[in-house]
């Protein structure tokens, strides 16, 4: 069994963690699905950070604008102050016409005034990793407190390198789709705290794996509590969900 420091902390001290705020309850990746996933009693939640023009750092999930906004356009390419003008909420219900897209530093804030733990996914899916990274870690340095209730996580296995070779304090989570071969060398590799993978493709015995090498297992995006009643047979330690509400006996 490995025995990297960073495993030995039991940070995340809740099964039941809101996927992009809440994304069931209110517009993803917004102040309001953030309220809204604390409105539940959940205890941690996860965002997305993208980079966009001139080093702007957002909270959002698509490559293009037009899902979750009334914009139009490459996500990467958006100047912030055109960013901050759109309506993220309107598409989602007429109750949340007007709500923002939040930046990195407005998300910080309203997640620690709200007590909440922090599941930080970079959103990064080419090759330019030191454009975002040095940039997420100097906001993280300014403007969040807690390192135990944080978790830096993303599918770019480079981003998390990065993160760890500047900051090998904060807490990776290594995330997968399907969890592939290599997975224990890129773990070890930046000694992750947790594997975060898509509930739907994992393996009893992959997840034996993990826990056994003394790994965090936490898995997306299940909305079902029924599609998950064998993953925490199997070991998962917490379930990553767009309504934290249909897990309230486990929060």
């Amino acid at each position: 069994m490995q025995t990297n420091p960073a495993v030995r902390k039991d940070i995340l001290k809740s099964k039941v963690m809101g996927h992009r705020g809440a994304a069931l309850l209110a517009p993803e990746n917004t102040l309001a699905s953030i309220k809204a996933a604390a409105e539940t009693g959940v205890k941690w939640v996860e965002i997305d950070v993208y980079l966009i023009d001139k080093g702007g750092l957002i909270i959002f999930h698509d490559d293009t604008l037009e899902r979750c906004t009334n914009g139009a356009g490459v996500t990467r390419e958006t100047d912030p102050l055109v960013a901050s003008t759109l309506d993220a909420g309107a598409w989602f219900a007429a109750e949340f016409k007007g709500e923002s897209i939040p930046t990195l530093i407005e998300a910080l804030d309203c997640i620690q005034a709200l007590g909440l733990g922090l599941n930080l996914e970079i959103k990064h899916d080419t090759a330019d990793v030191e454009n975002i990274v040095p940039t997420v870690l100097d906001t993280l340095k300014e403007y969040w407190v807690d390192n135990e209730k944080l978790l830096i996580s993303s599918f770019n296995h480079d981003a998390l390198k990065m993160v760890f070779e500047l900051d090998p304090q904060r807490h990776l989570g290594q995330l997968y789709e399907a969890i592939p071969a290599n997975w224990q060398a890129q773990l070890e590799q930046i000694h992750a705290y947790s594997l975060n993978c898509d509930y739907s493709l994992l393996t009893q015995a992959q997840a034996q794996a993990v826990k056994t090498e003394g790994y965090k297992l936490l898995c997306y995006t299940a909305n079902d509590p029924e599609t998950v009643t064998e993953h925490w047979e199997w070991g998962m330690d917490a379930v990553i969900t767009d309504n934290p509400s249909v897990f309230a006996s486990f929060i």
